[in-house]
């Protein structure tokens, strides 16, 4: 699916590339002078967008965010981007605290960590996924594995569409996870979203290694066919992984082929074995 073009206007996303459900009195007025200059990423801990966006929209839950990005990559705006949402809390980075008061707040539908029983993972209200939606790895804030629900591709793309955007609008200058900013409180987004790849490829201006021929309308496509495919950063199984495994059903885009291995492209780049790829 080819990327909406995103347009802000008076604060908010056009209606053609986001649909709009507005929440009244879930905010704390406009930001100040200069802000925001942060966005602060989230899961949303449940197991859909209309299950985000009525939590949201509850007049006796105290919380609330700007977007809600779905699964399919459908991007629900909830507040203006020029109004203090409450989907921080209690957090802190650098000198700063609450950090509400500088930030637009995205939160992604996904469970979060998961419970495993036999060939089924569950979320906290009883939602269920496969082998191929989950990963296991360890929180950065945590010591031990746990399972997680994987990000989606379309909802992967979406979010760093409308990071780029609001940079363009709002010259944002840091991207964090709510686990970043509340550590120990909040596991958000977790392991299963790359951050320091994502932020790191939105934050870094630098572009020289992408030639025109890599556009994305003319890159191969494929799937990840492996329960879980290690991506490197060069094509041989004694690189230096990129990053957490990939997991099966993956889409990515591939750039290159070198003796056996394609260089692919999700939100990270990086070599993977040629075998446990199905192109399409």
């Amino acid at each position: 699916m080819e990327p909406k073009q995103l347009k802000i206007q008076n604060h908010w996303l056009g209606t053609d590339s986001a649909v709009h459900e507005k929440v009244s009195g879930k905010d704390s007025g406009l930001f100040a002078d200069a802000l925001p200059d942060t966005i602060v990423i989230h899961y949303t801990g449940g197991p859909s967008a209309r299950s985000a966006v009525n939590t949201f929209r509850n007049p006796q839950v105290k919380a609330s965010a700007h977007i809600v990005i779905d699964y399919d990559g459908t991007i629900i705006q909830l507040i203006p981007f020029n109004r203090i949402a409450w989907h921080a809390g209690v957090s802190h980075w650098g000198d700063r605290h609450s950090l509400n008061r500088y930030s637009i707040g995205i939160e992604i539908v996904n469970p979060g960590y998961l419970t495993r029983s036999g060939s089924v993972w569950r979320g906290a209200y009883g939602d269920t996924y496969g082998e191929e939606q989950v990963m296991e790895a360890v929180h950065q804030n945590e010591a031990e594995p746990r399972w997680w629900r994987v990000f989606e591709p379309e909802q992967m793309q979406a979010c760093h569409q409308l990071c780029e955007v609001l940079m363009q609008t709002y010259g944002i200058t840091e991207i964090l996870g709510h686990d970043e900013i509340s550590p120990g409180r909040k596991q958000d987004p977790g392991p299963a979203f790359p951050m320091d790849r994502f932020r790191g490829r939105l934050l870094d201006t630098d572009r020289s290694d992408e030639t025109p021929e890599e556009k994305p309308r003319e890159r191969r496509q494929g799937t990840v066919t492996a329960s879980s495919l290690n991506i490197r950063k060069g094509p041989d199984a004694g690189s230096e992984r990129v990053t957490d495994p990939l997991p099966k059903g993956t889409s990515v885009r591939i750039l290159k082929e070198e003796n056996g291995w394609l260089e692919v492209e999700t939100v990270i780049r990086g070599w993977v074995s040629a075998q446990h790829i199905s192109e399409r």
